[in-house]
């Protein structure tokens, strides 16, 4: 489990939490919990229009299909697969020195023991002596349809925390219009104020807690495999080529000093 990413939503609600409820005890002037101050910070009104317009926007903006990705994308962000590079290289080194001994199709009766669908299916390729262009055009395809496929999961998170700010500045509209329009009823000012302030309240959190976390952490997730997946992608067509184990050790280790210079990987061929 990542508990670090629960680590966060729970300091972060728990913060959030604790700053409602500090006040000064009148009698003492001590700073207490008082618990009676969160109730100002629940509104039913506030909750349907931000939450409700927020999910109603997003089903406007999205095909069902997104939506049930959704429990998918929780077990990548709190149970994510480990991807280590370092283990990819050393693989590949193995398959390139057995390759350079032994010949190319002696590489098959070692893939049983592979558990990388992408490694096996890629080395595959290689034994059954796939044209080099092939191979190359089918490994850069499936990069390409990799970052496709989760640019659309961030993509659906970011969009939910642009829509739910949004909802947010339209409850507080719609409050302080009910504030003007009602401005001699003094049992509504109160209510309606609750409305024009709590929605944005809402807004942000949503945004800022929950869409923009998990659409960074997917990002993190994706240039994890991706990194993994090029290494793939260069050692295997270095073992087609026929390259020296030394040269694709060094060449593979490049891409791992490329990733940690740049904070994060975005190489593309």
């Amino acid at each position: 489990m990542d508990f670090l990413s629960v680590l966060g939503w729970i300091l972060g609600i728990g913060f959030i939490l604790v700053s409602i409820l500090l006040g000064e005890d009148p009698e003492t002037g001590k700073t207490i919990l008082i618990t009676k101050q969160l109730i100002g910070f629940w509104d039913p009104p506030s909750v349907m229009i931000v939450l409700g317009g927020t999910i109603s926007a997003m089903m406007v903006s999205f095909p069902m299909s997104a939506f049930a990705q959704i429990p998918k994308h929780l077990k990548i962000v709190l149970f994510p697969k480990k991807y280590n590079p370092q283990e990819y290289i050393e693989q590949i080194l193995f398959f390139a020195k057995e390759a350079r001994i032994n010949g190319l199709l002696a590489l098959e009766d070692k893939l049983n023991d592979v558990q990388d669908p992408f490694l096996k299916n890629s080395l595959l390729l290689v034994v059954d002596s796939v044209e080099p262009e092939k191979i190359r055009a089918l490994l850069e395809n499936e990069l390409d349809s990799l970052t496709d496929r989760h640019a659309q999961a961030q993509g659906f998170y970011m969009k939910g925390s642009e829509f739910a700010p949004a909802f947010g500045m339209a409850g507080t509209l719609i409050g302080l219009i009910n504030l003007l329009a009602n401005l001699s009823d003094s049992e509504s000012l109160a209510s309606n104020m609750a409305v024009a302030l709590v929605t944005t309240f809402y807004g942000v959190l949503i945004a800022n807690l929950i869409c923009k976390p998990m659409a960074n952490k997917l990002k993190n997730r994706h240039e994890e495999e991706y990194l993994c997946k090029l290494i793939i992608s260069e050692g295997v067509q270095a073992i087609q080529d026929g390259d020296n184990p030394n040269f694709i050790q060094e060449k593979l280790t490049r891409l791992l000093a490329a990733s940690s210079l740049k904070g994060e990987f975005k190489a593309k061929k």
